[in-house]
């Protein structure tokens, strides 16, 4: 079975290298996940008893595609109808530390809501119209990375791994959101107050912007479809609570509902002009791509589960690091440089039996591997948008960003420990005490490498 690993690793290479190669990483997921299947198969042989594993991965893996698939056309829908411009209108100020502060708690709140990848596509994009000097811009751009991912890592809608954590069962929605909220919040005000104090003044304004243009849609459909497809997104936990069915059939219900609304306010309308609201439209605006390789990836994965590699792989972490803490950290510095969803994928299969649900392994794994890739520009898929939207290259974020991000994620974990200390054993003064000497250590080593 050891061609299964090599090749996940060969996959993941490219996955990584992706720019270097210029091969998109879902047909490298895809070829990779129906290559290691092809291999356990071959050498496994009762070939009945592998279909029947490959089914029941294929019955999970269908789960997160349906309800990625029913977020982002919503999502999609509502910038169709300009909603995000009901935002976007009311952000006056020209002061630069206010408008920092505006941006990082939008991006919180709004990622917590939606997703960090939309979020920061439509706060970047928001920027161009505010800031037009780009290399003020830049930070504020980079700002909204930190923010977007802290914001989106606390609630089961707001990052895919966390959703991917919820719809398998390892958090549910109203714990993840109670234990995780401070150390986001955390992990977005530590670099959002060094950043608030280095900037000064007042912004240029752009005289003229897009948003002067006149809109497709009148305000009452863009409050309409806004407002509709927030609470439809909000509801999807709630109607798991009510129902018991599985995430993807209350995401589905929300879509049918807002298509049904988008239908009836545009019946009147022109043919030519009711097409640029239509769902169909929006669906073939969704990132399909991003779709196809979550399924590569997540059938990569149960191959090798179900060959056992990643049992193996569980007892060698068990046996030469064994905090949990300090695995799930670690993980958090990992997918800063490797993509997060397969490696919160293999860490669910990895420890499903050994810990149950709402248990601080998974909550602390949530943090960690959605804040963690804002370390680097190239650990999330909210860093790589502003990468390409703002042009904004891998060492000035290095430089910039990076040490800030860092000691946000550092924070946010600092918080947790604590939280979870207090909740199992009450305020122990020594203990924080211990752990703050701990932080401050490491803080002053992190910096002397900066």
């Amino acid at each position: 079975m050891i061609w299964m690993v090599v090749i996940f690793l060969l996959g993941y290479l490219l996955i990584t290298l992706e720019h270097t190669f210029h091969i998109n990483k879902a047909a490298t997921a895809l070829l990779a996940g129906v290559l290691c299947w092809t291999v356990y198969v071959v050498h496994f042989t009762d070939h009945e008893i592998v279909v029947e594993q490959l089914t029941h991965h294929l019955s999970d893996i269908s789960g997160i595609l349906f309800f990625l698939l029913g977020a982002m056309t919503i999502v999609e829908i509502i910038d169709a109808h300009d909603g995000f411009d009901v935002i976007v209108s009311r952000i006056k100020t020209d002061n630069s530390r206010a408008l920092m502060w505006i941006l990082g708690l939008v991006a919180f709140c709004l990622s917590a809501i939606l997703d960090n990848l939309t979020t920061t596509i439509v706060l970047v994009s928001l920027l161009k119209k505010l800031v037009p000097e780009r290399n003020e811009r830049m930070f504020y751009a980079c700002l909204v990375i930190i923010a977007a991912n802290a914001g989106g890592a606390f609630t089961p809608i707001g990052d895919v791994t966390t959703t991917m954590l919820w719809i398998g069962g390892q958090v549910t929605t109203a714990n993840v959101m109670q234990k995780l909220f401070l150390p986001s919040l955390a992990c977005l005000l530590f670099p959002l107050f060094y950043l608030s104090k280095t900037s000064k003044g007042k912004i240029q304004r752009a005289e003229h912007s897009e948003s002067d243009q006149p809109s497709n849609t009148t305000p009452l459909e863009r409050n309409l479809v806004l407002g509709l497809g927030v609470f439809t997104l909000i509801f999807v936990p709630v109607f798991k609570v009510l129902t018991h069915l599985p995430p993807y059939m209350g995401i589905l219900l929300g879509l049918g509902t807002l298509w049904i609304v988008t239908e009836l306010i545009h019946h009147r309308k022109e043919e030519e002009k009711k097409s640029r609201f239509s769902v169909l439209v929006a669906l073939r605006k969704v990132d399909t791509s991003t779709m196809l390789f979550f399924l590569g990836i997540l059938l990569c994965i149960g191959a090798l589960q179900s060959a056992g590699q990643l049992a193996l792989m569980t007892h060698y972490l068990n046996e030469n690091i064994g905090n949990i803490y300090m695995i799930n950290f670690l993980v958090g510095i990992l997918s800063s440089v490797v993509d997060n969803v397969p490696i919160v994928a293999a860490m669910m299969r990895m420890y499903s039996v050994e810990y149950p649900a709402d248990h601080a392994f998974w909550e602390l794994l949530a943090y960690c591997a959605g804040t963690g890739g804002s370390i680097l520009i190239i650990g999330s898929a909210a860093g790589v948008a502003v990468m390409g939207m703002e042009k904004i290259n891998f060492g000035w974020y290095l430089k910039k960003m990076s040490f800030l991000a860092l000691i946000g994620y550092i924070a946010g974990a600092f918080v947790f420990v604590v939280q979870q200390e207090i909740l199992e054993n009450g305020f122990n003064t020594n203990y924080v005490a211990k752990l703050a000497n701990k932080l401050s250590f490491a803080l002053q080593y992190i910096a002397g490498i900066f």
